[in-house]
C-alpha cells in the first residue's frame, strides 16, 4: 500500500489517456488561433465601420476631386458624399435585378449621368418594385430631363468578389446583376467613372422617383468578431479544466477502489513474517 501513491497517476500512460492528451494538446493552439483570427477580424471590421461612419458624416464634395472618368473609386472613398451636375442618359439606362428594399425584391434604377466635359458617371437613381408577373417591365420613373444636379454616396464598382453575387449571362434586355461600371463602361459612347454613386437628391427634384437607396447599416463593426475571440479562448481554459478534472476523478476512483480492495483482503492485516 506505501507505494501506491507513487504509481497512482500511472494510468495517464494507457492509451486512452495517452490519445486524451494528445487531442487536447492539438485542441489548445487551435483555439488560440480561432481567438487570434476572430480578434484580427474585429479589428478589421471595427476600422471599416469607423471609415464608412466617417464618410458618410463627412460634407458633400465635387466628384471630380475624388474619382476621374475611366479610373476606379478608391476603397478609402466609398460612401463619400458627392456631388455633380449633368444630363441623364436615359437612352443607356439599365435595371439592377434581384435587389431587395423594404423586404421586397425589385429592382435598381442606373442611369448614366453626362456632365458636361463629355464623360459620365452611373447613377442608382433608387428601387423599384417588379412588374406585376416575372415577365413584365417594372413601372421606372422617368429622371428630370435636362440640366441636374446630384447629390450622391460614391461607390465601388460591384464585382462577384465584393458582393458575392454570380453574374450569370442571359438577363434580359436592359437588367443587369451587377453594377459593374468596368463592364458598363465599355458599351459606353463617353468615358465613365469606373464606380457609381447611390442618389440622395436632385435638383430640380422629380415630380415621381424611385425609392432612394437607405444608408448602409454600419452596424456595431466587430463586437461580434470580440466576443467570439473572447468566447475561443475561454474554451482554452474549459479545455485545461476539464482536463485536469478528469485526470483527478480517474485518480480518486482508482484510489477509492485500491482501499475497498485492502479492506476486503484479510492477508493485508497480516503480520509479517520476521524470518
Amino acid at each position: 500500500m506505501g507505494a501506491y501513491p507513487e504509481c497512482v497517476y500511472r494510468f495517464l500512460l494507457t492509451p486512452r489517456w495517452l490519445a486524451l492528451h494528445i487531442v487536447v494538446l492539438l485542441v489548445i493552439p487551435a483555439f488560440v488561433l480561432l481567438g487570434q483570427w476572430q480578434f484580427g477580424r474585429y479589428e478589421e471590421r471595427s476600422a471599416e465601420s469607423e471609415r464608412v461612419t466617417a464618410n458618410l458624416q463627412a460634407p458633400p464634395v465635387p466628384l471630380a476631386s475624388l474619382a476621374r472618368p475611366g479610373a476606379a473609386v478608391r476603397e478609402a472613398e466609398e460612401y463619400r458624399r458627392v456631388t455633380v451636375s449633368g444630363t441623364y442618359d436615359t437612352a443607356h439606362e439599365l435595371l439592377v435585378r434581384r435587389r431587395t428594399q423594404n423586404g421586397r425584391v425589385g429592382f435598381y434604377v442606373l442611369t448614366p449621368l453626362v456632365t458636361g466635359d463629355g464623360s459620365g458617371v452611373l447613377v442608382n437613381r433608387g428601387w423599384v418594385p417588379p412588374g406585376e408577373t416575372a415577365a413584365a417591365a417594372p413601372d421606372v420613373p422617368a429622371p428630370p430631363p435636362g440640366q441636374v444636379t446630384v447629390t450622391g454616396r460614391l461607390r465601388e464598382s460591384e464585382t462577384e468578389e465584393n458582393t458575392g453575387i454570380e453574374n450569370r449571362p442571359g438577363q434580359p434586355q436592359g437588367q443587369i446583376l451587377l453594377i459593374d461600371a468596368n463592364a458598363i463602361g465599355d458599351g459606353l459612347p463617353y468615358e465613365i467613372v469606373r464606380g457609381y454613386v447611390d442618389l440622395i437628391e436632385q435638383r430640380p427634384a422629380a415630380a415621381q422617383a424611385p425609392e432612394p437607396v437607405p444608408e448602409p447599416d454600419v452596424g456595431g463593426g466587430g463586437g461580434l468578431n470580440l466576443a467570439y475571440g473572447v468566447q475561443w479562448w475561454l474554451f482554452i481554459g474549459v479545455a485545461i479544466g476539464g482536463w485536469f478534472l478528469l485526470i483527478r476523478r480517474e485518480a480518486a476512483d482508482r484510489r477509492a477502489a485500491a482501499e475497498r480492495e485492502t479492506r476486503d483482503d484479510p492477508s493485508s492485516d497480516a503480520p509479517a513474517r520476521t524470518g
